[in-house]
C-alpha cells in the first residue's frame, strides 16, 4: 500500500514537515498558513454540509426580499468565478504575491485552498432562506435520502484522495515550506475514481447538491448553477492537462469517459499504447493544476 502514489507522495511530505529544515521564521509561517487553511477548510465544509442538508434554510444571511434574491445569487456566483480565475496564468500569479516575502510561491496551493474554503463557507454562512420548503423527506425517505447524502460526501473524499490529498486539502504548499523543499504536485491522476471517469471529483461535488433531504427554490438554483460549472469549468482543466502531458493524457481521454462511466468497462483492465506507455503509468512530468 506505501507504494500506492497517493499515499507514498502524502507520506514523505508528512515526513519532512514532521521534521522541518531549521529557520524559525520559515517554520511558523508554514504552521501559520497550514492552521489557518485547515481551520477555514473545515468549516467551510460543515458549513456547506449542514446548510444544503436543511435545503439552503439555515444560512444567517439577514438581507431583505427581495434584495435578498440578487444577493445570494452573487454569492453562488463569486465561487466559480475567482475559482476558475485563481487558475489562469495572472491568477496563479496573483496567488503567489499574496504572501509578502520569498515564499508565497511555495505556499501558492495553501492560499489557493484557502480562499476556495473561505468562498465556500462565505456562500452557505451568508446565506438569506427564502423561508420557503416545497418537499421535505419523512420517515424512510428521509433516512434513504441522508443515506444517499453521506454516501455522496463519502464519495467526494474518495475522489479528493485519488487527486492527491495534499493539494486538495492545501497541504502540499506549507508543508513543503517546512521541509524546505520545492513542491511537487502528484503525477496526473488515473487510479481509483479516475479509473472509471475523468472527473470524479465534479461529479461527486454536483451529486451532493442534489442528494439532499429537504426540496427548496434556494436548493435548486443552487444546484443548478453549481452543477453547470461541475459540467463545463473541467473542459478547461483538461486544456492544462492536455498541455502538460501531451499524448499521454490524450490516450487517458480516450480511453475513459467524462462523466458517466461505461458500465461494461469498469473492471478492464487498462490498455497499453504502442506496448510502451498508458496512462496507468507514471511519467516526469508533475506539474498538474489544482482542481
Amino acid at each position: 500500500m506505501l507504494d500506492d502514489p497517493r499515499i507514498a507522495g502524502l507520506t514523505r511530505l508528512v515526513l519532512g514537515a514532521v521534521k522541518p529544515a531549521p529557520g524559525r521564521a520559515r517554520i511558523l509561517l508554514a504552521l501559520f498558513s497550514g492552521v489557518l487553511c485547515h481551520l477555514v477548510f473545515a468549516m467551510a465544509v460543515i458549513a456547506m454540509m449542514t446548510v444544503m442538508f436543511s435545503g439552503m434554510q439555515l444560512g444567517f444571511g439577514t438581507v431583505a426580499w427581495p434584495w435578498a434574491a440578487l444577493v445570494n445569487l452573487m454569492l453562488i456566483l463569486q465561487f466559480p468565478l475567482v475559482h476558475s480565475f485563481l487558475l489562469t496564468g495572472p491568477g496563479r500569479r496573483l496567488l503567489e504575491r499574496l504572501v509578502p516575502g520569498p515564499h508565497g510561491s511555495v505556499l501558492s496551493t495553501t492560499t489557493y485552498a484557502t480562499i476556495a474554503s473561505a468562498q465556500l463557507l462565505a456562500l452557505f454562512a451568508l446565506w438569506t432562506p427564502s423561508g420557503i420548503v416545497w418537499w421535505q423527506a419523512e420517515g424512510v425517505l428521509f433516512w434513504f435520502s441522508s443515506a444517499a447524502y453521506g454516501a455522496a460526501w463519502l464519495l467526494l473524499m474518495k475522489a479528493s484522495f485519488d487527486a492527491g490529498a495534499e493539494v486538495q486539502s492545501g497541504a502540499l504548499g506549507w508543508m513543503s515550506l517546512m521541509a524546505k523543499v520545492r513542491p511537487v504536485f502528484p503525477d496526473m491522476p488515473d487510479k481509483g475514481l479516475f479509473r472509471l471517469i475523468r472527473q470524479p471529483i465534479y461529479v461527486a461535488f454536483a451529486l451532493t447538491l442534489w442528494a439532499v433531504p429537504v426540496w427548496t427554490p434556494d436548493q435548486l438554483v443552487l444546484a443548478t448553477v453549481l452543477t453547470a460549472y461541475c459540467v463545463f469549468a473541467p473542459r478547461l482543466k483538461e486544456r492544462r492537462f492536455q498541455a502538460v502531458y501531451g499524448a499521454r493524457f490524450a490516450l487517458y481521454r480516450a480511453q475513459v469517459p467524462y462523466m458517466l462511466p461505461r458500465l461494461a468497462a469498469a473492471g478492464r483492465a487498462v490498455r497499453r499504447h504502442d506496448g510502451t506507455a498508458s496512462f496507468k503509468g507514471r511519467h516526469i512530468a508533475r506539474k498538474r493544476e489544482a482542481d
